[in-house]
């Protein structure tokens, strides 16, 4: 999906290098996701339960960010 690829890849470029690694392996935990339940997140139709997964969704959804 595109829109997937685009959300993640700006989150990537803009912001990945100077998160912390706490935030790094949300990240990648994202990364491993099954895409039902990502899109669930980034569609806002459901909440992580992992606090540090649910700030990096916000964060890619996020675009006003810097």
């Amino acid at each position: 999906m595109k829109e997937l690829d685009a959300l993640l890849t700006g989150y990537l470029e803009q912001h990945y290098d100077s998160a912390s690694d706490g935030e790094k392996a949300a990240f990648q935990d994202i990364l491993a996701l099954p895409d039902p339940e990502l899109i669930g997140y980034l569609l806002q139709r459901r909440k992580p339960e992992s606090e540090p997964t649910a700030r990096v969704i916000e964060r890619i959804l996020d675009r006003t960010s810097s």
